[in-house]
């Protein structure tokens, strides 16, 4: 297996070189429409092949969603796959958004799938869902650790739905979603420039002051755009983690399509907002 540069470290350059922004990739069957194509394999190839143009060697972060591939079966995981190495390979940074979670030898498998060097579906960091108890992630951490790559665990997400879960107060008083958020502390411990290990934080959560977001490691923040937050936002959410923050825009670049340029621009667009909005904060 090569040796790579831990994922946390790559993040960082990458995100000074081109600014702190992920865009999403969602093909689902609206957006599609909405660029003339359709809901086929071949409208999949096309709106993936336009977005890889736009985004490759643009961007820091790329997110595809692994269940609008995984809708078209073999051949849309295929499509999803030569997009991953294109990417890659373009300096771009992939992280799949999968949210896998299972225990034993079915969450090694899943670990096995993106974090290993060999597999078609590497990448460079993956998402996962640690409510089966964060012990349960031990296979993707070690494996990620090995092969330089990071995860993003599901910690204070921006669905209504989640604060069922992640605000929910444990016998110690702290809340399920403070409690990953501690655990990924103790992961980065000692890393520099940042950790590898990440957490999924809204935008559109508002004061998280009372959260010790400064985990030594980035913070993947969905919101930005059609959900309502602003990069103007993101400093009096994260506060002092403001520059540890990855914020995720999908609809609004991806809207901006089929026009390479148009998505580019977009893209920049907002790279340019983060930067300036992080580099005014104190």
């Amino acid at each position: 297996m090569t040796v790579l540069e831990p994922f946390g470290a790559r993040l960082r350059r990458v995100m000074d070189e081109r600014g702190p922004l992920c865009v999403g990739i969602d093909p689902h069957a609206a957006l599609l429409a909405s660029w003339g194509l359709k809901d086929d394999i071949a409208g999949l190839e096309t709106f993936t092949r336009t977005t890889v143009e736009a985004l490759a060697e643009t961007v820091a972060v790329v997110k595809p969603q692994m269940a609008f591939f995984e809708r078209f079966g073999s051949r849309g995981v295929a499509v999803l796959e030569k997009a991953v190495a294109e990417l890659r390979a373009a300096g771009t940074l992939v992280v799949m958004d999968a949210k896998r979670g299972d225990i034993g030898s079915t969450m090694a498998a899943y670990a096995q799938t993106y974090l290993h060097q060999d597999s078609p579906l590497f990448v460079d960091a993956l998402t996962v869902s640690p409510y089966l108890g964060y012990g349960s992630l031990k296979p993707a951490v070690d494996l990620a650790r090995e092969s330089g790559a990071g995860l993003f665990v599901l910690a204070l997400t921006s669905n209504p739905e989640g604060g069922e879960v992640q605000h929910a107060v444990r016998g110690d008083g702290k809340n399920v979603g403070a409690t990953m958020l501690a655990h990924l502390t103790e992961e980065n411990a000692g890393a520099a420039p940042m950790g590898s290990f990440g957490a999924v934080v809204g935008a559109t959560l508002g004061d998280l002051s009372s959260y010790a977001l400064d985990i030594n490691g980035p913070l993947l923040a969905p919101g930005i755009g059609a959900q309502g937050a602003t990069a103007a936002d993101l400093p009096a959410v994260f506060g002092s983690a403001v520059h540890n923050v990855v914020p995720n825009v999908s609809r609004a670049v991806l809207k901006e399509g089929p026009s390479v340029t148009a998505l580019r621009d977009a893209a920049v667009r907002f790279a340019d907002e983060v930067r300036e909005a992080v580099g005014t904060a104190n």
